[in-house]
């Protein structure tokens, strides 16, 4: 899928159980300028997932932002979201692509130079670096952070946009678009901020003046 800004992709906090919270905290980051939206719950059952997923894509709309579903095949097309973000452990690429289309996202977390060179044989729209940063956010992620050094690596291989998950911050963000990456993706820095809207205009701000550097 062409055209789309990967440049601040917020990533939901699925720590977050409470629905006013969770889509306060997420209208406040569309206010302040995310270019995408992923929906990651790796706990609710199928049918708050659904209900949830229905509701933030409504709100997403009102924004014009793409919403993404991570991993959930069965709810991007039940909502008929802008696509799907997939793990290394998630459903193949092919099939997904197969079912939910050509026109469609599709995005793939990967951890090392091998999977990116896997990743170029596949019918995905952008690769997620993940971590580039050590994060306390994904508990079970194990890998080892890849950096900026490995961003370079990545940049070397992969054409295509990339986006660059784990640790992310206001600190570090302006290396990171310096470095190759096409944008952020983010928990934590949005989800945890005392002003969500406040916090997503900054990293926004950051991004744009450092794209400008490269």
């Amino acid at each position: 899928m062409n055209n789309i800004d990967y440049s601040l992709m917020y990533v939901t906090d699925d720590r977050i159980t409470d629905d006013s919270i969770f889509f306060n905290i997420l209208e406040n980051s569309l206010k302040g300028g995310v270019s995408i939206v992923q929906l990651r719950e790796k706990q609710l059952d199928t049918k708050p997932f659904y209900a949830r997923a229905k509701r933030a894509k409504s709100l997403c709309e009102q924004y014009g932002i793409p919403l993404i579903i991570n991993d959930r095949i069965d709810i991007a097309l039940a909502i008929n979201a802008h696509g799907v973000h997939l793990g290394q452990k998630d459903m193949p690429v092919s099939v997904a692509r197969e079912l939910i289309g050509k026109e469609k996202i599709i995005g793939l977390s990967v951890s090392n130079n091998q999977q990116v060179i896997e990743a170029k044989s596949l019918e995905i729209d952008y690769i997620g670096i993940s971590p580039i940063f050590s994060t306390n956010t994904k508990t079970k992620d194990l890998d080892k952070p890849l950096g900026i050094e490995g961003l370079k690596e990545i940049r070397e291989i992969w054409a295509k946009p990339i986006v660059c998950i784990g640790g992310v911050n206001k600190e570090n963000t302006a290396e990171i678009i310096e470095n190759g990456a096409d944008g952020i993706a983010v928990i934590s820095a949005i989800s945890k901020a005392k002003d969500p809207e406040k916090e997503s205009k900054a990293l926004k701000s950051i991004i744009c003046q450092a794209g400008t550097n490269q």
